[in-house]
């Protein structure tokens, strides 16, 4: 999922979600050589009924006039509006939806978009640089569409996913397992261990938070834990946000990630929907604000997908 639409969401004047960031990965992905292996979809802008699958309708209105402003703040000072920021974030969501649908379609068992995974939204807000939450409405879509119950969140971003994890965290056919920096010391300061889901789902929602400056052996030593939970729920479809923001020498966060986990978690959760019978994974993009890391991190995951 190349497009450049997918380029218009990002923010100016030296934000840390630049509109580059799409770029970085582009010239990395050709470098590899990777275009002549993968089917290039065309991005869409969401339909505001899609949107509405698990956003307010209170919420779409105020980012509808914020977007012809082009003025003000989206949330309390993360994500700022500009003109167009309602289309910008529409086609994010349209994107994913888009890679869900082939692979649901049986077109391809893998997809990547490398601007989705914006995980921060919640149902009626903004927040840390995330106005559409792409995640939530292609866990709704798929359960309304074509009527999946069992899906799986796998979220390996520095941050924890909190707009997924709230959104859901009463749902038992949303198995969630996040690992990232501790909350004691990266926004958005939740997910602890503790947070295992409410009610009827409680233990399908596994949190792994890490302390800063967490390597490659602290992934190595949950990750495997983390597969475990996802196997043992069996669900019918993945979603794997695979921000880069965790990758040592972020400018943003502590984690000191490699890119060898990413490439590890997109391979081994390919290799367990194969073995569920479906092969069915949606990989995104997520943070990652060092462009060297985010597009080197990116690729690994699509080779990975590619070799799986």
């Amino acid at each position: 999922m190349l497009g450049e639409q997918l380029a218009r969401y990002g923010f100016g004047d030296g934000h840390p979600f630049g509109p580059d960031r799409h770029g970085a990965f582009v010239r990395e992905f050709e470098q590899r050589g990777l275009g002549a292996q993968v089917a290039l979809l065309e991005p869409r802008d969401a339909t505001e009924a899609e949107l509405l699958l698990f956003h307010t309708p209170e919420y779409v209105h105020f980012v509808m006039e914020r977007s012809q402003s082009g003025s003000g703040w989206l949330d309390a000072g993360d994500t700022p509006a500009f003109r167009g920021v309602f289309e910008a974030a529409s086609c994010v969501v349209g994107s994913s939806l888009v890679a869900a649908d082939w692979i649901m379609h049986g077109l391809r068992r893998r997809a990547f978009v490398p601007i989705g995974g914006l995980h921060h939204a919640a149902r009626d807000r903004a927040a840390g640089f995330c106005v559409f939450n792409d995640c939530g409405v292609v866990i709704e879509h798929l359960r309304r569409a074509y009527g999946l119950a069992r899906i799986a969140y796998v979220d390996i971003d520095a941050h924890h996913g909190d707009g997924v994890y709230y959104a859901f965290d009463d749902d038992p056919d949303l198995i969630i397992a996040d690992l990232h920096e501790s909350g004691q010391s990266l926004y958005p300061g939740t997910g602890s261990d503790a947070e295992i889901g409410r009610g009827a789902a409680a233990g399908t929602k596994l949190n792994v938070p890490l302390p800063a400056g967490a390597g490659e052996a602290e992934f190595d030593a949950v990750w495997p834990g983390m597969l475990a939970h996802v196997e043992r729920f069996a669900p019918a479809f993945m979603i794997l946000q695979c921000g880069a923001d965790s990758i040592a020498g972020d400018p943003i966060t502590h984690l000191k990630l490699s890119s060898a986990c990413h490439a590890r978690a997109a391979r081994e959760l390919c290799l367990l929907a194969d073995r569920l019978g479906h092969g069915r994974v949606l990989a995104l993009g997520g943070g990652g604000y060092d462009r060297g890391n985010l597009a080197r991190t990116w690729c690994g995951v699509v080779e990975a997908q590619l070799a799986a």
